[in-house]
């Protein structure tokens, strides 16, 4: 029996050449397909793909899958009810597999077009199954820790005239349609635009995990993308900020959670789909105080991103067909060069951690420009992990990131942003046990043993989390 290979969609990302791919997922969803096409049970197959995405900490992807699980019986139900959900479920398996294919955990986790057939087929599993509605951070920021955002003190008249501005504004631009509409609508538009990302800078406060600085960056970032007028995501952004204004006027210190986590999600998703480049960033170090890294890119052609996915395409070829290019790290197969690239710079940052963590220890010697240095270590870990493939290395490793973030922002206020900061500096005893962590993580990746989320890794990423968005740790 021949598993053909899924049928070529668009994505916005590109591929990624040197990604570790998760062989058993790729074809144990080929065989899910298959079935589904002679209308047949495919779950069995797709438990098996979940499980394998699991273990290799694809876990964006593993949730997709697990709703395909889930909707599977539907699929071959009585013909009444499959012929609703045959097409959302095949269209949802087929790109789920392309998507696979393509190596980018970062496009699995943001990608629209995936989020879109989650939602589906979500929504056909909520007649089923009520309150299981989702949103696009729950795909987006799966397993990842979130800090509180705080709502810097102004004075009630003051709150009360931005309120007001922000409304008189916010009409239009719940009214706009993306690439439609005259040219004097267009401008109406615009300009309130205008004025929203002027009262977002009059609200945001001095604390770097201010509500309102998230909230500007995420407005700017969907003007730069050209997601700000019409789209969706981008019209319940601005209206959920317009609720948060009103609780910020009855004297609320803090921003919803849920907001928080909706808010970092969109500013991630076009910066972790397509990269960062230098104009970018101020938003780019709003994304590193949350715990989330991009790429930086260089501008190219059309064209010459065209020639960019081709070799990309040829490279993962010759990778497949070559043994002897490729490693294997449980249900992870990588390539050989990028592994050996991986372990230089992981070694690297885990030696710099080791060492920041021992002298967080030591308050006489606390210097908060060195915990930015712990930082960006740990962000390069997790960078490199991701682009490896190594999904649990990769979120413990941004965990850390952000957790060492915390500490330096913590050192670093004045006593008047301190009084907003509402969760305190991470223990030097969490920093160092994590440190440990990923290091024994480390080396087994290097030892040729696929790294797991459970145990030792699970309760570490735990223990941050629980510093990050609890306090202590």
């Amino acid at each position: 029996m021949t598993l053909r290979s899924a049928a070529p969609v668009s994505f916005d990302a590109l591929p990624n050449p040197r990604g570790g791919a998760v062989r058993p997922a790729e074809l144990a969803l080929a065989e899910a397909s298959l079935a589904f096409e002679q209308n047949q049970e495919s779950a069995s197959a797709l438990l098996r793909a979940s499980h394998a995405l699991r273990g290799a900490g694809w876990l964006s992807a593993q949730r997709f899958a697990d709703a395909l699980v889930r909707l599977s019986p539907l699929a071959v139900a009585d013909p009444s009810e499959a012929d609703n959900v045959r097409p959302v479920f095949g269209a949802a398996l087929r790109d789920l597999r392309a998507a696979l294919e393509r190596h980018n955990l970062r496009e699995l986790s943001c990608s629209p077009t995936l989020f879109n057939h989650y939602r589906m087929l979500c929504e056909h599993l909520s007649e089923h199954t009520p309150g299981s509605g989702v949103a696009f951070e729950d795909l987006a920021l799966t397993a990842r820790p979130v800090p509180p955002a705080s709502l810097h003190g102004h004075s009630a008249d003051q709150l009360a005239h931005l309120r007001a501005r922000y409304e008189r504004a916010l009409l239009p631009v719940l009214r706009s349609q993306a690439d439609t509409g005259s040219v004097a609508a267009l401008a109406v538009t615009h300009g309130a635009l205008d004025e929203l990302d002027a009262v977002f800078t009059e609200l945001a406060g001095p604390d770097p995990y201010d509500f309102w600085r998230l909230a500007k960056a995420c407005a700017k970032a969907l003007r730069v993308g050209g997601r700000a007028a019409g789209d969706t995501q981008a019209r319940r952004f601005y209206a959920r900020c317009n609720l948060a204004l009103a609780d910020h006027a009855r004297g609320g210190e803090r921003a919803p959670h849920s907001l928080v986590r909706a808010t970092l999600a969109l500013l991630w998703r076009d910066y972790a789909l397509f990269g960062a480049s230098a104009e970018d960033a101020d938003q780019v170090e709003v994304l590193h105080d949350y715990g989330l890294t991009v790429d930086w890119h260089v501008a190219g052609t059309q064209s010459s991103e065209m020639l960019w996915e081709a070799g990309a395409i040829e490279a993962q070829t010759i990778s497949a067909t070559r043994h002897s290019l490729t490693r294997d790290l449980g249900v992870l197969t990588v390539n050989a060069n990028a592994y050996e690239d991986f372990l230089q710079t992981a070694d690297a940052s885990i030696s710099a951690l080791t060492e920041h963590a021992r002298a967080a220890d030591q308050p006489e010697k606390a210097d908060p420009s060195e915990a930015l240095q712990a930082g960006d270590a740990a962000y390069r870990l997790g960078s490199a992990a991701c682009a490896l493939g190594l999904g649990h290395v990769a979120l413990l490793a941004d965990a850390l990131g952000l957790a060492w973030r915390r500490r330096a922002h913590a050192g670093v206020s004045t006593p008047a942003v301190r009084a907003h900061v509402i969760v305190g500096a991470p223990a030097a005893s969490t920093l160092e046990q994590a440190a440990e962590s990923l290091r024994a993580t480390l080396h087994k990746v290097a030892a040729g043993v696929a790294p797991s989320g459970g145990g030792l890794t699970q309760t570490t990423l735990a223990t941050l989390t629980r510093a990050i968005e609890q306090g202590g740790g």
